[in-house]
Order: structure tokens, then sequence, then C-alpha cells
């Protein structure tokens, strides 16, 4: 649990990131951005931190590379992920706390497509919840805050009732830029995230109560 508690003590809805949230994808999302990087000759240990939170559109077209068509190529690289989930696992604890929430009032908000999100989270075992935000539903993605006020509003909640996890800093800056609180999963970092927010890494001790009202509190597991 984190050293302090969120400004925001009950929320209505938890909003997760998918990737390094509730889930490990780094090492098949490393080795195919792996190849493509080489393929352009990028230079692949500047550019493998810059890979994580975002669209792939966006991180192909940041690159600013003559003559490619960051559409195509993102689309190329979806087909791998899709193809390659070796080493896909969940993050400790993270299916036991999503299955002791209550079915409506979480979502899940990832700059992956729809399809590439469904694949990992089936090779992880994550449930697929009521409400999913992916990057078909934005046109500008993480750190743009458009997902997560998008999945507060499917929820039919505010993002000022919600409660955004997240582990890279574009979808901090996302979650923030939304209104929302931050709760920081640190399950994957290899560096640690400079930021003022709570963190935990990751669920094993996190508990949640939910109320007659439907607010939901988070707790330690003893």
């Amino acid at each position: 649990m984190p050293a302090s508690s969120p400004p925001n003590s009950t929320y209505r809805a938890f909003l997760f990131d998918m990737d390094g949230t509730l889930l490990n994808s780094i090492a098949a999302a490393e080795r195919i951005w792996t190849r493509w990087a080489r393929r352009h000759g990028v230079d692949v240990a500047t550019f493998l931190p810059t890979i994580h939170g975002v669209r792939a559109i966006d991180t192909i077209a940041r690159q600013q590379l003559p003559g490619v068509d960051a559409e195509a190529e993102a689309a190329q690289i979806t087909r791998e992920e899709i193809e390659d989930v070796e080493g896909v696992v969940p993050v400790p604890g993270a299916l036991a706390f999503l299955q002791s929430l209550p079915p409506r009032q979480w979502a899940i908000v990832t700059s992956a497509p729809m399809a590439l999100a469904l694949r990992r989270m089936e090779a992880a075992g994550i449930p697929r919840p009521a409400v999913m935000v992916t990057a078909e539903d934005v046109s500008d993605g993480k750190p743009n805050p458009a997902c997560y006020r998008l999945a507060a509003e499917r929820l039919q909640v505010t993002p000022g009732e919600c409660l955004v996890f997240e582990d890279a800093l574009a979808g901090v800056q996302a979650g923030e830029a939304a209104g929302a609180n931050l709760m920081v999963v640190t399950a994957t970092h290899s560096h640690p995230l400079d930021t003022a927010h709570p963190s935990i890494s990751d669920y094993r001790e996190l508990g949640v109560t939910v109320d007659e009202a439907g607010l939901m509190r988070l707790h330690t597991i003893p």
C-alpha cells in the first residue's frame, strides 16, 4: 500500500491501465519493437523506454521517419503483438483484486487496440470488464485525458469520483488531466517513476470495502 492515502478516500469507480498495471507484457512488446527499431535504424536502447503507455501509432509518428506510414506500421506491430503473447502474465494479485470489485464499477483504459487488449488479457487470465476504452475509441492517446474521461462517462460517474491505476508517465499525466486521483503500480518498473502520487508494488496486500452507498475504499490485507 502507499505511504500516504489518495486525497479522496472513497471512489465510485476504479479505472485501470492494462499493460504494466494489470499484466506484464514487457518481454513480448520489447521483442517486437526491437525488431521494428532495427529495421528502421532506430537506436534500440534509447527507443524502448519510450514505447510504454502510449498508442503504437503515436510511438511511430513521434520518430518522424521519412517515408514511413505510421498507420500501416502500427497495424503491423499490432498483428505481431497479437501473435506473440509468450511471457504475458498478470501482475501479482491483480486477478483476485479485480474479482473483489463490483462488476460495473471498474474499467480498463488502454492504449492497445481492442483485439490486442483482449488477446493479452486472455493470456494473463484478466477478465473483461463491462467497460473498456481502447486505442480505437480516441483520436488522441495518452497523455491526452480523453480516454479516462470517456471511461468515466461510460460508467456514469465523473472523473473526480475515480481512482486511476497507472504505471507509465503518459498515463499518469492523462489521469491527472482528467481530474482523477492516481495510484501508481510499480510491479514492472526497472526505474522509479518520479511522481508525488501514492504507489503499490502489486495487489497482493490490497483489498477493497464497499459501503451501503456503493463507495469503494482501499485497505491493506494483513
